[in-house]
């Protein structure tokens, strides 16, 4: 027979298996993957699994945290980093095209695509499947060896001065087709008073600067989404006006 003193050890186990199986279940539950599945559960008409994505719209991650204020599942941060995974996914890039629709948590149409936002996205997938192979550049025939007209006589061209020639070619082309530059937009840092949520600002990004709108401050560090819908991590010095 089992001692009062055991049969409290044995209880004890139980209860300590019993919390590590709860607390093995919970960190399964606010994976990546489980909060977007959990996403398109609860707002079907905005977010999918699988199929076509729709384009977000431009904030929705305040309408997302509003909507659901003191649910344990999503915290904010996890919120934030499942939008970004799902902006970035070649499934959603596909769905930014021109005259596509943004739509809101509900599914209601909220903006039209534009053509710089259909450009970026379409750039981002190029340098994305480019990154992780989608392509698989396929071997080239070996040339064949030119074969001068020697029986007459004749001297076959230089390679370098063929080169060369291409080469002139090709830069004459490239001159006349280049688009004349657009004068540069002056751009001053953005005072930290007017760091908040909704404003619309331009975030430097390695060396271009793009237009995106706040969703989130959290001391230096600031959320900010991209006219793509994609959302980014950045800081305050990053951050500028026109």
């Amino acid at each position: 027979m089992e001692t009062k003193k055991e049969s409290e050890v044995i209880v004890v186990a139980e209860e300590v298996v019993e919390t590590t199986a709860s607390a093995d279940v919970e960190v399964k539950r606010i994976s990546t993957k489980e909060i977007i599945a959990y996403l398109a559960e609860k707002f079907p008409a905005c977010f999918s699994i699988e199929g076509n994505a729709k384009p977000l719209k431009i904030g929705i991650f305040q309408d997302l945290a509003e909507k659901l204020t003191g649910d344990e599942t999503v915290s904010k941060t996890r919120l934030r980093q499942a939008l970004r995974h799902y902006t970035s996914s070649w499934r959603y890039l596909k769905a930014i095209k021109l005259g596509a629709f943004r739509v809101d948590i509900d599914g209601n149409n909220s903006a039209e695509i534009d053509q710089e936002q259909a450009d970026f996205a379409s750039k981002t997938l190029k340098e994305s499947q480019e990154k992780f192979g989608n392509k698989k550049p396929k071997d080239k025939a070996p040339k064949k060896p030119y074969k001068g007209n020697n029986a007459k006589g004749t001297k076959p061209e230089s390679k370098d001065s063929t080169d060369n020639s291409r080469k002139e070619k090709f830069n004459s082309v490239k001159s006349s087709k280049r688009a004349p530059a657009k004068a540069a937009v002056k751009l001053k840092p953005v005072e930290t008073s007017n760091v908040v949520v909704g404003k619309n600002i331009k975030v430097q990004l390695g060396q271009s600067s793009m237009d995106a709108v706040i969703t989130e401050v959290s001391g230096k560090d600031v959320s900010v989404q991209l006219n793509s819908g994609m959302i980014v991590k950045t800081q305050v010095k990053n951050i500028f006006t026109e």
